[in-house]
């Protein structure tokens, strides 16, 4: 029931935030070309990351993907959870992350040791979240995840 309820305010509020806070270009890129991407490559494996959850690419929430991608986080609620406990570690800073890990903390209290080992992975990590991960598609996934100490 709580994962029900945290996915239907994901969606309520997907829309508002892409209009409101992205205000970055989106992607000019489709899942097919992803996949020419060479096989070690970023872009190759949110390429298959996103073919395996049968999942479209998001527009102007890329690189919500690519994040998912470089620290092998899954896709449920409290993965989504955790990833944002990474991201605050890491030195993310925003509303809608807090709003994350205080509903995630509030609604999940036995899973806090799981968010705060993933806050710490996060700190231990250099800084990556604001990247320009379009840029990176070509670069092989594990130069980018140790060259920023991603675990």
């Amino acid at each position: 029931m709580r994962d029900l309820f945290i996915e239907k305010m994901y969606e309520m509020s997907k829309k508002p935030y892409q209009k409101l806070f992205k205000k970055g270009k989106a992607w000019d890129v489709e899942i097919n070309h992803l996949i020419q991407f060479p096989n070690d490559s970023l872009g190759f494996h949110l390429g298959c990351f996103l073919l395996k959850y049968n999942f479209e690419i998001q527009p102007q929430l890329e690189d919500h993907d690519v994040i998912h991608v470089l620290t092998n986080t899954g896709i449920s609620v409290i993965d989504e959870i955790g990833m944002q406990y990474y991201l605050y570690g890491n030195g993310k800073r925003s509303l809608y992350l807090l709003m994350v890990v205080i509903t995630g903390t509030l609604f999940y209290p036995t899973r806090f040791l799981y968010f705060k080992h993933q806050y710490q992975r996060g700190k231990q990590a250099h800084e990556f979240y604001g990247l320009n991960f379009y840029n990176m598609l070509s670069i092989p996934l594990n130069h980018i995840q140790e060259t920023f100490n991603i675990k």
